[in-house]
């Protein structure tokens, strides 16, 4: 499966900054083709037209950075330290960790892999150095860069896109900033909304915010994803949904894309983003971390 090609008014093209009137984007992100799909003046495809055009786009991130890489083994009690603050950029990462993730895949989509070196540590067992050295609350994700080390998911992602190099991902300004900032507060109810549904058989509060997410992706109809355009956004939510997905599936025989087209598009969409599929976790392992975490005492 992939992402739809771009439509006119989202013509991406990698390493230049460009605007357009109808974008709400400052940026020019990545061009995928030299084809451009034409559409009758005052057509405007939502989703389902859009699905057709497959295959253009599918390795969005990829073709942004051209870079694969080996990833480092985790870091462990028994690791030494990397040579802090000196003058290295380092995203402290777990592997397992979603909200880690999201830091991983801006990275990657902004094809900082050979600026921004990842650090994976085993929350499991974390090494001391990294909390006395690196980052009190010895959590992930965290950032060491120009000799601080800053964390919080939501506030690394914003900050990677607005002070390193690499196609923008987030609107410059107007209502698509604000819905953006929006749809980023919300994401925190969304995780607590559906795992309140995973004791027990009733599903109902699940439902309704997934349902909520179908509606929310049909204000932009010129392409899968949240704002239209793939932007921070979409990488908020994508470790989350990967995660609901493959569990309620499991668990509960519920597909959470069906009767949600909107929404099946956006999964279909994501899972062809390069700079997403090299940081997703084994389904299995995820799934049974997730029984271990909220089924285990049931």
């Amino acid at each position: 499966m992939a992402i739809p090609t771009p439509i006119p008014t989202r013509v991406f093209s990698s390493g230049f900054s460009t605007a357009t009137p109808d974008s709400p984007f400052t940026c020019i992100t990545i061009k995928f083709s030299s084809t451009i799909t034409h559409f009758p003046f005052g057509f405007s495809p939502n989703k389902l037209h859009l699905r057709p055009l497959l295959n253009t786009t599918r390795n969005f991130c990829a073709m942004a950075t051209g870079v694969q890489e080996v990833l480092p083994p985790p870091l462990t009690s028994t690791s030494s330290p990397p040579s802090l603050f000196d003058g290295a950029i380092r995203l402290y990462i777990s592997y397992t960790c979603p909200y880690a993730q999201r830091v991983w895949i801006t990275r990657n989509c902004k094809g900082l892999q050979d600026k921004i070196q990842l650090v994976p540590i085993d929350l499991k067992d974390r090494p001391s150095w990294y909390k006395d050295k690196v980052y009190p609350p010895n959590k992930v994700p965290a950032l060491e860069h120009k000799n601080e080390v800053r964390g919080e998911s939501i506030d690394l992602i914003k900050y990677i896109d607005s002070h390193f190099e690499g196609p923008s991902l987030s609107p410059s300004s107007g209502p698509a900033k604000e819905f953006a900032e929006e749809l980023l507060s919300y994401t925190d109810t969304f995780y607590k909304t559906v795992v309140s549904s995973f004791k027990g058989d009733n599903l109902t509060e699940a439902c309704t915010a997934f349902d909520y997410i179908e509606t929310v992706l049909s204000k932009y109809d010129d392409g899968p994803f949240f704002l239209g355009q793939f932007s921070l956004v979409d990488i908020a939510y994508a470790p989350f949904i990967e995660r609901f997905q493959l569990f309620l599936m499991d668990v509960k025989n519920y597909d959470i894309g069906f009767g949600r087209p909107n929404l099946a598009a956006w999964l279909e969409a994501m899972n062809n983003i390069d700079g997403y599929k090299v940081t997703r976790s084994n389904p299995k392992e995820l799934v049974e971390s997730y029984k271990n975490r909220f089924l285990a005492n049931l």
